[in-house]
């Protein structure tokens, strides 16, 4: 990768690991459903009228708005709100490459490699550490909602891979515009009008800057510039820097939250980490396949990355031979 590129995905990765801080601050401001219906209306407007139309069928925009922007996000934002730490939420979301693994092999035969099952193994073995330190530190409760949140961004990874986008992009920008209503309908039901009534009345420049954030610079920027990278170099070129993510999730956290991590918190992810790596980028020396194979064939799979799921490979011509492609509280919240 030219030294641009690799600035670009350097500063993408910080992007994201700040995110949830962010995240953790406007959680001070907004209920948890309405900030993430908040989230996705101002990723979706104006940005929808500017680029161009679906490039794939609506089914697959509506499913992953769904399973991700709903399911995914609303399960984040609550579990950080009931008391998971922002550093540990950006580890332990990381699980999310072992959930694609699964989904993959049950819903489109992938079957893994070796490696990758290691890899799986040890960071599972990762996430049981990390319940055990949690479960001294917080609410159990949050911690498996985060789980439930990891266990959603697989889902819509292999969605995403069936839905293959050509514009990643566009193709954000347009799931961004499905959770919308749901959420707000979930944040009426659950959180109650008063509640999100109160939130946007005392709406301040800090809440609408804490928006613009997560709307624009984490999705509109973020996914923008890592489906310019992932178009000029190979998925297995990119994706090890999605593995820095919770290494500036925590570092931010640290220094803006004051969150100090345990000596089991950093046995946790070193082997959430470690596993994670192996999983995602097994094989990758091998053209990229990730220690996957589909029927045995050798097919592919992308590296899953953060909050785009995994890249699928492009069309090739039909040959019969194998073939390889390329932590603090905030103040009152519960911990």
């Amino acid at each position: 990768m030219r030294p641009a590129h690799v600035l670009l995905a350097l500063l993408v990765t910080a992007v994201w690991g700040v995110n949830f801080v962010v995240i953790e601050v406007g959680l001070d401001h907004f209920p948890p459903l309405l900030f993430s219906a908040l989230r996705f209306l101002v990723a979706a407007l104006p940005a929808v009228f500017f680029v161009g139309p679906p490039k794939v069928a609506w089914k697959w925009i509506v499913g992953v708005g769904l399973v991700l922007g709903v399911a995914k996000f609303g399960l984040l934002f609550i579990g950080m709100d009931a008391g998971m730490p922002a550093g540990t939420s950006s580890l332990v979301l990381q699980i999310q490459a072992v959930f694609t693994a699964l989904f993959a092999f049950v819903a489109l035969g992938e079957r893994p490699g070796g490696v990758r099952l290691a890899g799986m193994l040890i960071a599972l073995a990762g996430i049981g550490v990390a319940a055990v330190d949690e479960g001294e530190a917080g609410p159990l409760t949050a911690f498996v909602l985060l789980i439930g949140a990891a266990a959603c961004w697989g889902a819509s990874n292999v969605l995403t891979r069936k839905a293959s986008p050509p514009d990643s992009l566009n193709f954000m920008v347009w799931v961004s515009t499905v959770p919308v209503l749901p959420l707000l309908g979930l944040s009426l039901l659950f959180e109650g009008p008063t509640a999100d009534l109160a939130a946007l009345r005392s709406l301040d420049w800090q809440g609408v800057g804490i928006i613009v954030y997560v709307a624009w610079i984490t999705t509109v920027f973020g996914f923008g510039a890592w489906g310019y990278l992932l178009r000029r170099h190979p998925a297995s070129t990119v994706a090890p820097f999605s593995l820095l993510v919770p290494v500036f999730g925590m570092s931010a956290a640290g220094l803006v939250l004051g969150e100090s991590v345990s000596p089991l918190g950093w046995c946790a992810a070193a082997l959430l980490v470690g596993g994670v790596g192996l999983t995602s980028l097994a094989g990758a020396g091998r053209g990229g396949s990730g220690g996957v194979r589909r029927g045995g064939s050798g097919a592919v799979t992308g590296s899953p990355v953060p909050g785009r799921g995994v890249r699928a490979a492009a069309p090739r011509p039909h040959t019969t031979a194998p073939r390889t492609p390329s932590t603090a509280s905030r103040p009152g919240a519960p911990r």
